[in-house]
């Protein structure tokens, strides 16, 4: 079944949504929390969570074109929120590591300025992504949104880890360049 038959059943109220969903992409989404939990009982539950925060919002809320970015956005929050829960155990070690990749880069600033900017920024983001080449946002997307390891990249697109390190260093070199120039920067 495809995405706007999938939005028709939720809309309609009709429990064979959640099936249809999870046969279409219960298997990515269940990786996507994987990646960020490390566990695959955290990953199910969690993606569990998700199909119950889809039900509720939908309606009202109507996800669009492609539902799968919906729900990966549903699931990424659950898993990264259960990643802070944990944030005092070493399972979250390597999510933090990862993040901070990025994070060194952007100014610190107190939770109402970045709660301001935080628009803001995805856009300058999506912006640098729209006019990157394919392969750059592929790796860069696998990277930090789906959290996929270096070599689970490499293995994806069937390039050496060598240079999907390289693609992520010259990566952030440019987009720390386009935030300095939009002021997001010191």
């Amino acid at each position: 079944m495809d995405d706007a038959g999938i939005v028709k059943l939720f809309l309609r109220r009709d429990e064979a949504a959640i099936t249809a969903a999870a046969e279409r992409y219960g298997s990515r989404l269940h990786a996507l929390a994987r990646n960020l939990l490390g566990s695959d009982a955290d990953a199910e539950e969690c993606v569990n969570d998700a199909w119950l925060e889809a039900w509720n919002r939908i309606p009202p809320h109507e996800p669009g074109d492609y539902l799968f970015a919906f729900l990966a956005k549903i699931v990424r929050a659950k898993a990264l929120n259960r990643v802070k829960a944990m944030s005092a155990e070493k399972r979250s070690a390597e999510l933090v590591s990862l993040t901070e990749e990025l994070a060194g880069m952007l100014r610190s600033a107190d939770d109402t300025e970045a709660a301001a900017e935080a628009k803001e920024l995805a856009a300058a983001v999506s912006r640098w992504l729209r006019s990157v080449s394919e392969e750059k946002r592929r790796v860069f997307v696998r990277r930090y949104w789906y959290a996929e390891s270096l070599q689970q990249i490499a293995d994806r697109y069937g390039i050496s880890e060598s240079k999907v390190k390289s693609l992520l260093w010259r990566a952030r070199r440019e987009l720390a360049k386009q935030l300095e120039k939009e002021g997001y920067l010191p």
